[in-house]
């Protein structure tokens, strides 16, 4: 693991940093030192809760994605008190999952706003404070299905497919001060993930495990291991790339 020394004062946003994978996230830079401003949109005392698990490193600042001016207007705040961040992890996200045939408008806007211009608003708010003062890693989280599409998940597929050809622009426009990334995760041992595809019973579970070649569900640490690669400066020559952790399951 890197040493504290090399983000000593650093500070850190993560959307989506209270719950699943992004808690991990928080929690994971918080202990390289980084001070983690956790951005959610949902309940402030259950956020409050995840966030105080991580220890002082971590504060929880609430916003909502989906609304460009409430964006702009915490980030001024967040600049404001600590500056350019070091380090920008896009993470939150939504599921809407229908058949295309009856998906609503309401279904595709809302994943779209939230997974798609949500990194944009987020992004475009924070990088110019980045740019100027020379420094900072991007990383957007990803999925799978951005390349691999499934059904009855065209709006995530398409939302999630546009944030990475979003990270190929903003590591062409905002090097070579910033570099920008995309990490994409596999089946990972997440309560959201476990529901979602059955994992806590057998049959589906083995069907997922014949899948990955290397015989196991990802987890969190695995996710966080890769996470603190791509923001400290053993990636210091990697940007506009996609990081996938997922077992070999894209490649099986």
């Amino acid at each position: 693991m890197t040493g504290r020394s090399e983000v000593a004062a650093r500070t850190a946003v993560v959307s989506g940093g209270t719950r699943g994978i992004g808690l991990e996230l928080s929690r994971r830079l918080s202990a390289l030192g980084y001070h983690v401003l956790a951005l959610y949109r949902g309940d402030e005392r259950a956020a409050r809760a995840a966030a105080g698990q991580g220890g002082d490193g971590i504060e929880t600042v609430r916003i909502d994605l989906t609304r460009p001016a409430g964006v702009r207007a915490a980030c001024e705040r967040i600049l404001a008190a600590h500056g350019a961040p070091h380090v920008l992890v896009n993470n939150a996200g939504v599921n809407r999952d229908r058949p295309f045939l009856e998906l609503t408008d309401e279904d595709w806007d809302q994943v779209i706003a939230t997974n798609l211009s949500g990194p944009f608003h987020l992004t475009r708010a924070l990088a110019p404070a980045m740019v100027a003062a020379g420094r900072g890693s991007i990383v957007n989280i990803g999925a799978t299905t951005a390349i691999r599409p499934r059904p009855n998940g065209a709006n995530y597929c398409a939302s999630k497919a546009g944030l990475l050809q979003l990270t190929r622009c903003l590591a062409l426009e905002l090097a070579p001060a910033v570099r920008v990334n995309a990490l994409i995760p596999g089946f990972t041992d997440t309560p959201e993930v476990v529901e979602r595809y059955r994992l806590d019973e057998a049959e589906p579970r083995r069907r997922v495990l014949g899948q990955i070649p290397l015989g196991r569900i990802g987890t969190v640490t695995d996710v966080a291991d890769a996470l603190e690669f791509l923001v400290t400066d053993r990636s210091r020559y990697l940007t506009g790339q996609q990081l996938v952790v997922d077992g070999g399951h894209f490649m099986g």
